[in-house]
């Protein structure tokens, strides 16, 4: 005898045997009890929650012989026909393969025909969603006025695709995603019957993964049940692909502390381990969603399904997180999934976690929102002064637009707060460290200057800002009537560093055995307009 999967042996066969979904058997039940069915029914829900084998009990019942309080008996001509398949009354018809008009008007003609041996002919249409323009509406004049002897079930996982017409000529049930402890309670049942045993931790692991269906938990079990009798988390993360929990509280780790490098390595560590790239995006975005849950709900009852070791690792990740930053990686997880779909899943997964690491390759309003926020809070640093071991190059004089003159070289402060948004004092000549990621603005912002500031430097002194770029058109455009490239790099600069600065340019001095008093008057008419 071939093997029957889990889900097929254990699909309830009773409204008594249904699990999770009571708002919708009891109701059944007592329409049944009270000899008060319709013509037409909608079952709506995700994917294995029970919408079929409702349809099913409900098919046996409306033609059982000796109903129990509403429940088929299983015991009488009627059931044991259906329970061998010889019940010709009740017909099953997949719309995804009979969606035409043709396959309704065929139905419409065997309406007419009483019931061979049942007192109600039964029509199970599943995913009725698939149905074509004109077959919904060949079906319409039917399902408003039916023969009494024909009742229809309708099922769908996407009720929304179906015309208003449809809808309000059925009575409307709505399946529930399947809690977790119920699923848990399910599978270790289960598995005593099969003589399995499974770990707690296994039983929350599947339930996490069957996202509420009750049958790609049975599934999961299944393939856990091949792998040998003792299941426990490590065999359901073997056959389901996943990364593990340590796996994700490390990755998550990395992202935190902006650790690009060994974050990309322990990709590459779980991509050799037949992890699957799109799973484990999904992974990390319930991992960080568990994370939003905890920052968020402050009872000890969170909507979370996991191990209550699982639970502690997480709050003490949670408790080193910002919201902002938890809801910011959440959003570029999320718009990452549509290219996971579309182009390299490896590929994409790397470059959704080195834009993570590195906030600087991050161009769109939300990550310049957090640069904001962060300097309003006052915590963007300030670029450090060079090592006292480096000599400080000559650099030519900087100018303010009303009158030449040399700057004064006072100390350089610490830190740049956002609350002051004057540049400070500072001076002494120091490299800006976070240049890179003020050309990565110009790029969006002004792509032509970030262009002609391709391997440039820059570096700051009192109140100024000194580039030294080697594209000589730099001072051309920076001098132009048209002020909008000075004012995109001061932008940029001030979300980066935090404080305004007026530019000047910057340029070693050339050492010459005498120096012309003429050139060097023309050299600093040339740069007048710079600031």
């Amino acid at each position: 005898m071939a093997y029957q999967a889990l889900y097929r042996k254990y699909r309830p066969q009773t409204f008594s045997d249904v699990v999770g979904q009571e708002h919708i058997t009891e109701t059944l039940k007592n329409e049944l009890a009270l000899g008060k069915t319709v013509h037409a029914y909608l079952f709506t829900g995700t994917r294995g929650t029970g919408k079929t084998s409702c349809a099913k009990i409900l098919a046996k019942a409306v033609n059982c012989l000796n109903p129990d309080g509403g429940d088929p008996c299983l015991k009488c001509e009627s059931c044991l026909s259906v329970a061998n398949g010889e019940n010709t009354d009740i017909v099953e018809i997949d719309a995804a393969s009979n969606n035409s008009v043709e396959s309704i008007r065929e139905l419409r003609e065997q309406v007419a025909f009483a019931p061979a041996s049942s007192k109600y002919r039964v029509y199970i249409i599943d995913e009725v969603h698939m149905l074509s323009t004109s077959a919904f509406n060949a079906l319409l004049k039917t399902l408003e006025e039916p023969p009494s002897h024909v009742i229809f079930i309708l099922a769908t996982t996407e009720v929304h695709k179906l015309p208003a017409t449809i809808l309000s000529r059925c009575q409307r049930f709505d399946f529930k995603r399947i809690e977790a402890d119920r699923i848990c309670e399910r599978i270790q049942y289960i598995a005593d019957k099969e003589g399995l045993t499974v770990s707690l931790g296994a039983a929350s692991l599947i339930a996490a993964a069957a996202d509420g269906g009750m049958r790609d938990a049975l599934s999961i079990l299944d393939l856990c049940a091949s792998v040998g009798k003792n299941i426990d988390e490590e065999t359901v993360e073997g056959v389901c692909g996943m990364a593990g929990s340590d796996h994700l509280i490390t990755l998550t780790d990395y992202i935190k502390a902006k650790n690009a490098e060994d974050a990309l390595m322990l990709i590459d560590k779980l991509y050799g381990n037949s992890v699957d790239m799109s799973r484990l995006l999904s992974e990390l975005t319930s991992h960080y969603r568990d994370l939003m849950i905890i920052k968020t709900v402050k009872g000890e009852s969170k909507p979370i399904v996991c191990s209550m070791a699982k639970l502690k690792a997480l709050e003490k990740q949670a408790a080193d997180y910002d919201i902002k930053d938890i809801m910011y990686t959440l959003s570029l997880l999320q718009s990452a999934n549509s290219g996971m779909h579309s182009g390299n899943r490896r590929c994409e997964m790397e470059m959704t976690v080195i834009k993570l690491c590195t906030p600087a390759l991050s161009s769109d309003i939300t990550s310049l929102e957090r640069r904001i926020s962060a300097l309003e809070s006052g915590v963007v640093k300030a670029t450090p002064a060079p090592a006292k071991s480096t000599p400080t190059p000559a650099v030519e004089k900087p100018y303010d637009m009303q009158e030449e003159k040399e700057i004064p070289l006072p100390e350089p402060p610490e830190e740049t707060v956002a609350e002051a948004p004057k540049a400070p004092q500072s001076s002494e000549i120091s490299p800006v460290q976070s240049w890179g990621e003020i050309l990565s603005i110009l790029k969006t912002s002004a792509p032509l200057i970030a262009g002609v500031l391709k391997d440039s430097k820059a570096y700051i002194k009192d109140q100024y800002l000194l580039i030294d770029a080697p594209n000589t058109q730099f001072r051309s455009l920076i001098n132009s009537l048209n002020g909008v490239y000075k004012d995109s790099i001061r932008k940029a600069a001030q979300t980066v560093l935090g404080a305004t600065y007026k530019l000047g340019p910057y340029t070693p001095a050339k050492v010459t055995a005498k120096e012309d008093p003429l050139a060097a008057l023309a050299d600093k008419l040339k740069n007048f307009e710079i600031n």
